[in-house]
């Protein structure tokens, strides 16, 4: 039997992982934008929390911040220093074992100098550079110091040297001296500007195994060479004056007399000034136990160079930041294949938002929601309205009757439509689908027309957007309840004339999107006035229409409009600023129009003033909870259609 085996899918995004889930995503960007914040800054609060099923920027951030507080507390620099003084104490007590059994003056006087030896490491190792050993295991702990420093010395400016070139022969120095002969004349005659392509083919192909970056032009290779080479200086930077006085004497013990050490002070020249932007004077604190090499060193403060430069395209802070902009190779590298995973899912979220019309910038540069996205909004509002009423016993009100007038317009059927079915839409849909030959009708096919009742009405819907709307949580459910209401009349009874109005200190007319980005400011005032001003304007607009007039508020009238446009605001309301009220509510009664008063909160005094308005327009007053106050305009709305 075959067996077969599972294993995780790693070339590029998984095809099998589930699609972004936009509509989760809107719904929070919406609920963010409601609650006042820009859509800008909505979308950057939904990608740092992460969306269900994917961490967001601010965890994969936290772990960036372990992983460099963790190679900070676990290492410390001095580890080619130990290994050397360890190499050079092997040497000398193996030596001083050869010599003790023998008698002669030659022996007493070596013992006396290596005694007399200087007290530095450097110095020491280079005081011994000429010694005749008597012990061949001394003589090979003394060469393997040289060795060390050596691939150290090219550790920290080459990744993976160290690894491999263990054993450097003679053969070795000299391929070491060619290529570093090679690579300064080819790093300048960049910086002159005469290098040619040819020149840098031909450098790889002789010197290629020296960089598994696999550099494919001269600025990747000075571009990794400088990043390198940056972090060593910054390693060395980060070590105490002592330390770096005795591995810059050590330094010129490596490889002896090849010239090397003064080649790879060349190439640092050349580096820094090829690339003056990289951080060669930086620095950073190691209070570990664990001692690293020279070229661990190097790739520890890489490491935490790259964690930075992460945590920057992480916090997407900067003008014109994208998700895309992420190094996931650098992401994996540093905390694995799970963070890459998580952060293209969120650039992929941002991606489809923008991609699917969404989101766009506006004429002044800003992100906002598209009419696309509002209808999205709208349409999750309107289906909470209409959970909730299926939850208090009403029925689905939502949807046109199959008794009403065509309007002309079609569209795809759904589940539980009982409008009649537009034969030659939905037959056009099937041919096109199937193209030429027999024709099978598919549920996909079907489109219905749209139906509705003879009469329209002009609707005002006036909401409250005074201050102690956001100071006692009805922000939200009032900018739900308004999404849910022109859902419902720009989809399902589009000859209706809807006006939204919002009033605190003033009143305004404003359309779906301004009001769902509008944000809760401090103002003093509840201008019912001009709201019921601004409300006979429209009904006057539409004078074929039936009038229907929602007031949302949760205080009294504490402002009116003068003459000169001017509000006058004063608490407890005056006399005048309910008369003036007062007059607009009997003025829209003559026009035929009832006001249905949504009243929120307990004030006894609110709802004195509500029940005389609904008695003077012949209209009503409902006392919502927040919860409940979409279902209450929605139902009332479609009560008067049924009315009608």
């Amino acid at each position: 039997m075959t067996g077969y085996r599972y294993d995780r899918y790693v070339d590029g995004p998984d095809p099998l992982a589930p699609p972004t889930d936009l509509r989760a995503a809107m719904d929070e960007l919406g609920r963010e934008v409601m609650e006042g914040a820009s859509p800008e800054s909505a979308l950057r609060e939904l990608l740092r929390r992460g969306v269900p099923g994917s961490r967001g920027l601010d965890d994969l951030t936290a772990r960036l911040w372990q992983r460099r507080s963790a190679i900070q507390r676990r290492h410390r620099l001095d580890g080619t220093l130990q290994e050397v003084r360890r190499l050079l104490e092997e040497a000398l007590d193996a030596e001083r074992r050869a010599l003790f059994p023998d008698p002669d003056d030659d022996a007493r006087f070596r013992e006396a100098r290596l005694d007399a030896l200087p007290q530095g490491t450097a110095a020491a190792v280079q005081e011994l550079a000429e010694y005749d050993w008597r012990s061949p295991q001394a003589r090979d702990s003394y060469e393997r110091i040289r060795d060390l420093l050596g691939r150290e010395a090219l550790d920290q400016r080459f990744q993976g040297m160290k690894q491999a070139m263990r054993n450097v022969g003679p053969q070795d120095v000299r391929r070491i001296q060619e290529m570093l002969t090679d690579l300064n004349e080819l790093l300048a005659a960049h910086a002159r500007g005469v290098d040619t392509p040819e020149q840098f083919r031909e450098f790889m192909r002789r010197h290629g195994e020296f960089f598994p970056e696999d550099p494919q032009t001269v600025q990747e290779l000075v571009d990794a060479l400088a990043a390198r080479s940056a972090a060593a200086q910054r390693m060395m930077n980060s070590m105490t004056e002592q330390q770096r006085e005795e591995l810059n004497a050590l330094s010129q013990q490596a490889f002896g007399n090849s010239g090397i050490g003064s080649q790879l002070s060349t190439l640092d020249s050349l580096l820094q000034g090829l690339r003056p932007g990289e951080d060669w004077s930086g620095s950073a604190r190691f209070r570990g136990d664990r001692p690293l090499g020279l070229g661990e060193g190097a790739q520890a403060m890489a490491d935490l160079a790259e964690l930075d430069a992460l945590a920057e395209q992480l916090a997407q802070s900067y003008p014109g930041a994208r998700l895309e902009d992420i190094d996931l190779e650098a992401l994996v590298r540093q905390l694995g294949d799970d963070a890459g995973v998580d952060a293209r899912r969120l650039a992929e979220l941002e991606r489809e938002l923008r991609r699917q019309n969404l989101l766009e910038r506006g004429p002044d540069g800003s992100l906002r929601l598209t009419p696309k996205a509002l209808r999205r909004l709208g349409e999750t509002a309107l289906r909470g309205v209409i959970d909730s009423v299926r939850a208090r016993g009403g029925r689905d009100n939502a949807r046109a009757g199959a008794a009403g007038e065509p309007l002309g317009s079609t569209r795809p059927w759904q589940f539980g439509d009982t409008e009649p079915w537009n034969v030659p839409r939905t037959l056009t849909n099937a041919v096109l689908r199937a193209g030429v030959g027999e024709i099978a009708l598919d549920v996909a096919d079907v489109e219905i027309s749209e139906t509705e009742q003879r009469s329209r009405a002009a609707v005002a819907l006036c909401v409250d957007t005074s201050w102690s709307m956001v100071q006692d949580g009805r922000w939200v459910p009032m900018k739900r309840t308004a999404l849910a209401l022109h859902h419902l009349v720009s989809t399902r009874f589009r000859t209706d004339a809807l006006r939204l109005i919002t009033f605190g200190r003033h009143a305004e007319a404003v359309d779906i999107g301004q009001l769902t980005a509008l944000e809760g400011v401090w103002e003093q005032g509840t201008n019912l006035h001009h709201a019921l001003l601004l409300a006979g304007r429209h009904v006057r607009e539409h004078p074929d229409a039936q009038p229907v007039v929602l007031v949302v508020t949760d205080g009294e009238p504490t402002a009116h409009l003068e003459h000169d446009g001017e509000a006058e605001f004063h608490y407890p309301p005056l006399p005048r600023t309910v008369a003036k009220t007062l007059v607009e509510v009997d003025a829209l009664a003559r026009l035929g129009a009832s006001i249905t008063v949504f009243r929120l909160g307990d004030d006894p005094r609110l709802a004195a003033f509500v029940d005389q308005v609904a008695r003077r327009s012949g209209g009503r007053v409902v006392a919502p909870d927040e919860d409940g106050l979409g279902a209450a305009v929605v139902g009332d709305y479609l009560r008067s259609r049924r009315r009608r």
